[in-house]
């Protein structure tokens, strides 16, 4: 059985069991890799403008790697060239510290409830979810809220 490993200088969360608990929800069973990355607003909002073309500031962006793997088990073998060593990599998370502290005030909890909660969604975009339309949002929310509560966070 293989893992998700988040790579990231993040220490201050327990993302070892985050990562697995989005892995076996997802049913996954190769070794799996992701990037986390913290900027602040005008890092974000540079990059949110040169990728999306939405010149202002986000909370997340995700970067995949991989095209068309909603719902699929994803294997090193089907992808020999998006090796990272051992690991398949599926992309990149970019989160913007300041926004996580202006959305956990505005909603009310803590800003390591936030960050896990856009984790979990940036993870869920790199395995194809996304929430376009009304039925992919459905799906996509699912996904994150099983974590969630597996997690135990409300």
């Amino acid at each position: 059985m293989g893992r998700l490993y988040i790579e990231t200088t993040e220490r201050k969360l327990n993302l070892p069991e985050l990562a697995g608990v989005v892995y076996e929800c997802l049913g996954q069973v190769d070794n799996l890799k992701v990037e986390l990355i913290k900027v602040s607003e005008q890092e974000i909002r540079r990059l949110n403008s040169e990728n999306r073309g939405v010149d202002k500031v986000t909370d997340v962006l995700s970067f995949p790697t991989l095209d068309n793997v909603k719902g699929k088990i994803l294997l090193k073998k089907e992808y020999p060239t998006d090796l990272d060593g051992k690991y398949l990599f599926l992309g990149s998370i970019v989160i913007c510290k300041e926004k996580i502290k202006e959305q956990a005030q505005e909603y009310g909890h803590s800003e390591e409830r936030e960050t896990k909660y856009l984790i979990i969604h940036a993870l869920m975009h790199l395995f194809g979810y996304d929430h376009e339309t009304e039925e992919e949002k459905a799906q996509m929310r699912a996904k994150e809220k099983a974590v969630l509560k597996i997690l135990g966070i409300e």
